[in-house]
């Protein structure tokens, strides 16, 4: 049989595609641009009332649907559950509300959970060329791996692509050969676009602050936001830059176009931009389309830390929520409230930590106000009961607020607090003083010995 007719047998309805669906089943959903529509989720979704204890698990949802609408899911509650393993605001509802579980996991090792994880997986894709492979267009991450490991372990019953004309090919270790799915179903959709953030004055400071980290030659790691759009707007001037990465830079077009980066330092990938996906808007999709200079592989290996070690003057930049005074870096959640996830953060901080000049920075508020107008910090004495460390203090370096940079990787733990108080908010510093006078130094009280000591 030609990949053609194997291509047309497999192709089928949604509906026909749910119905591969059975109770019990985990489906394990792509990351981002690589998950399916919300017309394949419709079709499983519709199917509530003949299936029990299925769970749908995605990752940074960019498309809305009623998987993520709080009051709909309650009535599926037992049949159909959606339990997350990375947060995205149109999720952070369902997420706050509790009735989903959620899946810890890392960038490097989300491939390995989900093909253990998946009894179902789906993912959209690229139409298939002339050889038969299709390609993952903006989502690589875990998607090769969860088909791949998951069909291998004998986990992965059925793995289906949404084909999306639409979707842009990326190169790289970014095609599967259609073999590789079992059903295809093919929709023509647009691909979802995120505008760029106009940083404000506190971005702009903290951007500044950043900036006197960043060298000649060095290999940067960001994501996308108000902080990294102010990085990448004062980077000129800067030379011989190079990008590995898990997303890809919304800003990178404009830094290669003005020759800011040129990749050529890289001792791996020369001249190659690498990451694992993308979100963004249209222009950046049109320039990472078909170009041979931007590459996407599969999480694994773009956040391997052993391989992110070998780049010399690694600098990881990542945002985080809340840090505490002995350099502990919670980033996913605050208490039991999940907000997004881990992803590839302690990937790259570990990466940064054993590269040759390599530098982490850990790009927080120095603080931010509550619903009732109060100002709380960003740097506190302990993290709220149940909030999961992200990054352990032992692989932090640097920490940036809007009010300067706090050196933390050779200072003891007194040391520490001193420095991240200096950039705390000029308002909230008294009480952070307090805490450390009272918590990390010697009271004058001595413990009185047990009168059974020996």
């Amino acid at each position: 049989m030609s990949w053609n007719e194997e291509y047309k047998k497999k192709t089928v309805s949604f509906e026909e595609a749910a119905r591969q669906i059975r109770s019990g089943d985990f489906v394990g959903v792509a990351l981002g641009i690589g998950a399916c529509s919300p017309a394949m989720y419709d079709a499983i979704l519709d199917r509530w009332q003949e299936l029990t204890d299925v769970i749908i698990s995605d990752t940074i949802p960019v498309r809305p649907s009623r998987l993520y609408d709080v009051e709909f899911m309650l009535n599926l509650d037992g049949r159909i559950n959606y339990h997350p393993a990375f947060g995205m605001p149109l999720s952070r509802k369902i997420n706050e509300s509790r009735l989903p579980d959620f899946h810890p996991a890392q960038t490097c090792d989300a491939g390995d959970k989900y093909s253990v994880w998946s009894d179902v997986f789906i993912a959209m894709v690229s139409p298939p060329n002339e050889k038969g492979y299709i390609n993952l267009g903006l989502t690589n991450f875990y998607t090769m791996e969860a088909v791949r490991l998951g069909k291998k372990l004998g986990k992965l019953r059925v793995a289906i692509a949404e084909v999306n004309d639409q979707m842009p090919v990326i190169l790289g270790d970014n095609w599967m050969h259609i073999s590789e799915f079992d059903f295809f179903v093919e929709n023509s959709t647009k691909i979802p676009a995120v505008g760029r953030v106009a940083p404000g004055e506190k971005e702009k400071r903290t951007g500044e602050h950043v900036l006197e980290l960043i060298k000649d030659g060095d290999t940067l790691q960001m994501g996308i936001g108000a902080i990294p759009e102010a990085i990448v707007a004062g980077l000129e001037g800067r030379h011989d830059l190079g990008v590995h990465t898990e997303m890809f830079p919304i800003g990178l077009p404009q830094l290669v176009e003005k020759g800011i980066v040129t990749n050529n330092r890289k001792p791996l990938h020369p001249g190659v931009t690498v990451a694992t996906f993308c979100i963004g808007d249209q222009g950046l999709y049109d320039y990472v389309n078909q170009n041979p200079t931007c590459q996407f592989h599969p999480g694994s290996y773009t956040n391997n830390p052993a391989l992110l070690a070998q780049h010399p003057n690694l600098v990881a930049m990542n945002m985080s929520l809340m840090v505490d005074l002995s350099g502990q870096i919670a980033s996913e959640g605050l208490g039991h409230r999940m907000i997004s996830g881990s992803g590839g953060q302690l990937d790259f901080m570990i990466g940064a930590y054993h590269s040759k000049g390599g530098r982490s920075i850990t790009l927080i508020y120095s603080s931010r106000q509550l619903k009732d107008g109060r100002l709380v910090s960003s740097i506190v004495p302990e993290m709220p009961p149940g909030t999961p460390v992200t990054v352990p203090r032992t692989y932090t370096h640097y920490v940036v607020t809007e009010y300067g940079v706090a050196d933390l990787r050779y200072k003891s733990r007194r040391q520490r607090a001193e420095a991240l108080i200096g950039i705390a908010h000029p308002d909230l510093r008294g009480e952070l003083r307090d805490s450390l006078k009272r918590n990390f130094y010697f009271s004058g009280d001595l413990a009185k010995p047990s009168p059974h000591a020996a």
